[in-house]
């Protein structure tokens, strides 16, 4: 439309990060909001990042850098702390910015936690901004998930909303448009627009694994196809790694969080992980080990990323507690590499290519481990730039029968060369033509067909107006 607009979220719970154009770390989802905005990513767009490590507590990433290690308990009895560097993010983002579009975290109305939440209402107030609530109708009770949140918040926060947005409509719209003027009745503010629910287009799931994914089907990979198997950790990250995988037609792609037969599969991969530890004690104890050994012995191909990749080394040790209690754990002992947990987390935008057969690589690092080689094996990349600095180095691992491979580059699949030479050694015949295209150079059409949808079943005008904008005439 014409507008210099940047995205802002005060605060993410989420264990898909990624690496700003300036090294430092913020949500994925952040990433992709500025990505449709067309803007370079900034730390100031997700100043606070909660990455949880275990049920009770979480990594806090501060204005795109390790601040501490928080219990809820302790991240919730003083969040001023937190609001503080938030909101300097925010009047930094408004300064450079025509318009910020701010996503609220959770419930807006958790009454429990209203005067700790700095994400919501605070930071609307703080920006002077009005307020959208957008309700979800796939999930039922929408006309208490719309009165409900207007009657229990506060009356000065109540005036700050101007209009509701019904999201993820199925069925006849016409029969809904009663359902529309009672809710505009019974809450006093204008809806703004019913959005069907739209499946055209994909883009990176957030802090979930997308339901469009298969977790723990019933049957094994389709005939004809690649089957590619990855193991759900409970603390599972940046499985957005697997996202070209899920699209491409030639590729069936599961996740396993229960242990089972790999027979049938030509690939596994194990993910990122925010507890590496604790997630290869829970392997063991479901019995994953097992199974895993035997797919190595069959020769299927395993590739580990991240934390996926120290789980398949020989050791992580992690003296200092960054994830856990203090100790040191005997790994799977399928790469000769040695990995230790370090206080300083690195972060990078790196590129570069494979060493075997030179297909380009692209992606970012976000790791504190440090791995280091304890026997025979070959690199698995060659590293050219970091943070477009250009670097002589390599990347992770490839075992002697270049059966077991390690990483530390999230997005190994994005390029599509490397992509191809992957899936080809994994075997299952793979060939696909999705496999010609870089993903990346998708995704401005499928933020494209998303605004094209939204436009159409918006009332822009008023939307526009909500903004304190000039109503321009939107072009897709």
């Amino acid at each position: 439309a014409g507008i210099d607009v940047a995205p802002f979220k005060a605060q993410n719970m989420s264990n898909n990060s990624g690496v700003t154009p300036d090294g430092l770390e913020m949500g994925r989802a952040q990433i992709v909001q500025a990505e449709a905005a067309r803007v370079a990513p900034t730390a100031d767009m997700n100043p606070v990042l909660l990455k949880p490590n275990t049920d009770t507590g979480a990594q806090v990433v501060l204005q795109g850098k390790v601040s501490s290690t928080e219990s809820a308990k302790g991240y919730f009895r003083d969040t001023s702390k937190w609001a503080a560097a938030a909101f300097e993010s925010l009047h930094r983002l408004m300064e450079k910015h025509e318009l910020l579009v701010i996503e609220g975290a959770g419930s807006c109305a958790e009454m429990n936690l209203y005067e700790r939440d700095f994400v919501n209402f605070r930071t609307a107030r703080e920006a002077g901004a009005s307020v959208i609530l957008v309700a979800d109708i796939d999930r039922g009770g929408v006309f208490a998930q719309v009165v409900g949140t207007l009657s229990v918040i506060p009356p000065e926060d109540r005036l700050l909303v101007k209009g509701v947005i019904i999201n993820r409509f199925r069925g006849d719209i016409e029969l809904f448009r009663d359902g529309v003027e009672m809710i505009e009745k019974m809450a006093g503010i204008p809806v703004l627009g019913v959005i069907p629910y739209f499946r055209g287009f994909t883009i990176d799931a957030e802090d979930a694994v997308p339901l469009s994914a298969k977790v723990d089907p019933a049957a094994g990979p389709a005939s004809g196809k690649t089957g590619v198997a990855v193991i759900y950790f409970p603390h599972i990250s940046n499985f957005t790694d697997l996202s070209p995988l899920e699209e491409d037609p030639g590729v069936d792609l599961h996740y396993l969080h229960y242990p089972r037969s790999l027979d049938g599969y030509h690939m596994l991969v194990l993910p990122g992980s925010k507890n590496v530890r604790g997630d290869l004690d829970w392997l063991r104890s479901m019995g994953w080990e097992e199974e895993i050994m035997k797919f190595r012995r069959r020769g299927g191909l395993i590739m580990g990323i991240c934390g996926g990749f120290q789980m398949l080394g020989e050791s992580i040790a992690d003296p200092y507690g960054l994830e856990g209690e203090p100790g040191r754990s005997s790994a799977l002992g399928l790469l000769p590499v040695a990995t230790e947990l370090e206080r300083e987390k690195y972060l990078s935008n790196s590129v570069g290519c494979a060493v075997e057969g030179g297909a380009r690589a692209s992606g970012y690092e976000i790791h504190m481990g440090r791995t280091a080689v304890s026997g025979a094996c070959t690199p698995f990349l060659h590293v050219t730039g970091r943070n477009g600095v250009g670097v002589e180095d390599t990347d992770g691992v490839v075992s002697v029968d270049e059966r077991v491979i390690g990483t530390y580059f999230h997005g190994v699949f994005d390029e599509p060369g490397l992509r191809s030479m992957l899936l080809r050694r994994a075997g299952g015949g793979y060939a696909s033509v999705a496999a010609a295209t870089n993903r990346r150079s998708e995704l401005d059409g499928k933020y494209d067909m998303l605004a094209e949808h939204f436009s159409r079943h918006l009332d822009l005008d008023k939307v526009f107006a909500l903004a304190g904008q000039p109503v321009p005439e939107v072009k897709n």
